[in-house]
C-alpha cells in the first residue's frame, strides 16, 4: 500500500513588510513591486515598514518625494524597540554578518510572528532569517 502524504495548505501571509529595495523600486514604479503591493493589499495583509529603512532610503533632500510617496501611501512605519533590536543582534551573531539594518528588517518580522520580507537583497536577508520558517524572504 503506497503512503498517503498529506497536502500542505498553503496560507497567505499576514504581514508584509518591505524592505530598502522595495521602497526604492515602488519609488521607480517597479512593475513587479506594485504587482506584490497590490496582492498584498487586495488580500488583506498588513504592509508595513520598519524605521530603520528610513535611514537606508531618505536623505532629507528634494530626491526623497518618491520614496515619501510611497512611505504615505503604504501609511505604517514601526518602530525599533529594545527587544527587536536585541534579536536582532543575535541574528547577526548567528549568521556572522554585519548587515545591521537588514538583521533590523528580519527581526521585525520575528517579533511581529512572521511574515514576509519584499527585498532587493536576497543573499544577505535569507541567511539573516535562516532557522526561522515565519519569516519568508521574497526577492524582486
Amino acid at each position: 500500500m503506497a503512503r498517503s502524504r498529506r497536502r500542505q495548505t498553503h496560507v497567505p501571509p499576514s504581514r508584509l513588510i518591505l524592505d530598502s529595495g522595495a521602497i526604492i523600486a515602488l519609488s521607480r514604479d517597479d512593475a513587479r513591486a506594485r504587482a506584490v503591493l497590490a496582492s498584498a493589499w487586495q488580500a488583506g495583509v498588513h504592509v508595513s515598514i520598519p524605521s530603520v529603512v528610513l535611514a537606508e532610503t531618505v536623505r532629507a533632500t528634494a530626491k526623497d518625494a518618491p520614496v515619501n510617496q510611497v512611505i504615505k501611501a503604504i501609511g505604517e512605519v514601526t518602530s525599533v524597540g529594545e527587544v527587536t533590536g536585541r534579536v536582532a543582534g543575535g541574528l547577526l551573531g548567528t549568521a556572522k554578518s554585519s548587515e545591521t539594518i537588514d538583521a533590523l528588517v528580519v527581526a521585525t518580522a520575528i517579533e511581529a510572528g512572521g511574515g514576509v520580507i519584499v527585498t532587493g537583497d536576497l543573499d544577505d536577508l535569507g541567511a539573516l532569517a535562516s532557522g526561522h520558517p515565519e519569516v519568508v524572504i521574497q526577492p524582486l
